[in-house]
């Protein structure tokens, strides 16, 4: 039974354009997880193109939900962007925010963390967080957000 994610998970990468991002979107297409696209400010309208897939970046992750369906994203990027990935990823609303990037500050993560949590209370907002600094989650032959090989 998968709890987090299922083969029906649709998943965007905030920060696929970078090195490891685009290394973990192929390890994740690889183990057959729907990834949909990849959020990159400023990047928006540009392809990437991963073992043979062609994905579409968007500028925010608002945009990538309604445009893909995206129900979970998967952090890539640097510590010092990663508070802002997170909050925007918890203002538009997404299910599953799965938190990859090392060395966030603890302050930066409380931020972040109380953000869901107020947002949760005032607005119904679901999204659950799992990391920072985390393999990831899996769900085995259905579908593999993070870094699990």
């Amino acid at each position: 039974m998968a709890i987090f994610l299922t083969e029906d998970s649709r998943i965007i990468v905030q920060g696929m354009t970078g090195a490891e991002g685009r290394k973990h979107t192929a390890r994740m297409l690889a183990a057959g997880s729907t990834v949909v696209g990849g959020v990159t400010p400023g990047k928006g309208g540009q392809t990437v193109e991963i073992d043979g897939t062609a994905l579409p970046v968007f500028d925010s992750v608002a945009d990538a939900m309604a445009r893909t369906g995206a129900d979970t994203t998967v952090v890539f990027v640097p510590p010092r962007f990663a508070k802002g990935a997170v909050i925007e990823a918890i203002d538009a609303g997404i299910g599953l925010a799965v938190v990859i990037t090392e060395g966030i500050p603890v302050h930066d993560t409380a931020v972040f963390w109380a953000h869901a949590c107020a947002q949760k209370s005032k607005q119904g907002n679901k999204t659950r967080i799992i990391g920072p600094n985390c393999p990831g989650v899996i769900s085995p032959g259905k579908s593999n957000a993070g870094i699990i090989p």
